[in-house]
C-alpha cells in the first residue's frame, strides 16, 4: 500500500494533464533541464569516456543507449521514493546539509586546486589498483561497459533528483524535467561543454544554484516553515544565468580577450 501511495501520481492523468497545461510547471520544468544540463555536464563526459574501450562505434552507441534507459527507469523508482521520504523534516535537514555539501567542496576546489588534483589523482588511481586485481570477468566487454553506465547513472542521479525534489514536491514535473535533461545531457553534452569553454562562470553558477536550493530546504524546516514559491525561485534562476551570461561579456569587454 506503502508503494502504491509512493508511485500513484504517476499514474494520475489529471495531475499529468495538469502540469502538461500549466505555464508554471512548464517553467519550473524549464528550470530543471537547465540544472541538469549545467551539473551533468562532467557526468556526460564520464559516461562518453566509458564507452572508449568497446572496439566499434556500433557497440557504443549501443552500451549508451542502454544506459540511457537504464537511468529512465532508476530515475522513476528513486523519483517515488524521495517523494515519500522528502516529507520527512530530517531527511530535508539532510538534503539540505549534503547539497550545502557539494557547494562548498566545489568552490572549496576552486580556492585550492593542488589538493583537489592530488585527490582526483589518488582516485584514479585508487580505481586503477583495483581494477587491475579483477583479472578474470564473467559478463562481456560489452555488458561490463553497460553496468558500468547504470552505476555511474545512479550515483550522478540521486544528486539531480534531491535537488530537483528541493524545487518542486510534485514527482510527475520532477520526472519530465530530469529525463528531458538527460536527453539533453546526453544528446548535446559537447555543445554544453563548448559552452561553458566559453562562458565558464556557468559551472560555479550551478554550484550557486545548488547553495540556494539548499537553503531553500533549510527555510522550509520547522520552526520556519519559509516555502519559496516555485515560480519566484524560477524567476531567480533565470535571473542569475541572465547575470552570469552578461558579467561574462563584460570580463570579456574589460579584458579585451574573447577567453577567461
Amino acid at each position: 500500500m506503502a508503494i502504491f501511495k509512493m508511485y500513484a501520481p504517476f499514474f494520475d492523468l489529471g495531475n499529468w494533464a495538469h502540469v502538461l497545461t500549466s505555464g508554471k510547471d512548464w517553467m519550473i520544468i524549464l528550470t530543471l533541464i537547465l540544472m541538469e544540463c549545467l551539473l551533468s555536464v562532467d557526468n556526460a563526459v564520464v559516461l562518453a569516456a566509458q564507452t572508449q574501450m568497446l572496439p566499434t562505434k556500433a557497440e557504443k552507441e549501443k552500451s549508451l543507449l542502454y544506459g540511457l534507459w537504464g537511468a529512465y527507469l532508476f530515475r522513476f523508482i528513486v523519483i517515488g521514493i524521495g517523494t515519500y521520504l522528502i516529507h520527512f523534516w530530517e531527511i530535508k535537514l539532510a538534503g539540505s546539509i549534503y547539497l550545502f555539501y557539494l557547494a562548498f567542496k566545489f568552490f572549496y576546489d576552486q580556492r585550492h586546486p593542488k589538493q583537489a588534483a592530488e585527490r582526483e589523482k589518488e582516485e584514479r588511481e585508487a580505481a586503477h589498483h583495483k581494477g587491475k586485481k579483477k583479472k578474470k570477468h564473467v559478463l562481456s566487454l560489452f555488458w561490463r561497459t553497460v553496468i558500468s553506465i547504470e552505476s555511474m547513472d545512479i550515483v550522478f542521479s540521486i544528486d539531480s533528483v534531491l535537488a530537483a525534489l528541493a524545487v518542486s514536491s510534485n514527482p510527475v514535473v520532477v520526472l519530465i524535467g530530469g529525463m528531458i535533461g538527460i536527453l539533453c545531457m546526453r544528446g548535446v553534452a559537447e555543445i554544453i561543454i563548448k559552452l561553458m569553454d566559453i562562458i565558464p562562470e556557468l559551472q560555479p553558477m550551478a554550484y550557486l544554484l545548488i547553495a540556494i536550493i539548499a537553503l531553500k530546504l533549510l527555510l522550509a524546516l520547522p520552526p520556519l516553515h519559509f516555502e519559496l514559491p516555485n515560480t519566484v525561485f524560477a524567476i531567480i534562476v533565470f535571473t542569475i544565468l541572465i547575470l552570469t551570461i552578461l558579467f561574462h561579456f563584460w570580463r570579456v569587454k574589460r579584458h579585451g580577450r574573447k577567453h577567461i
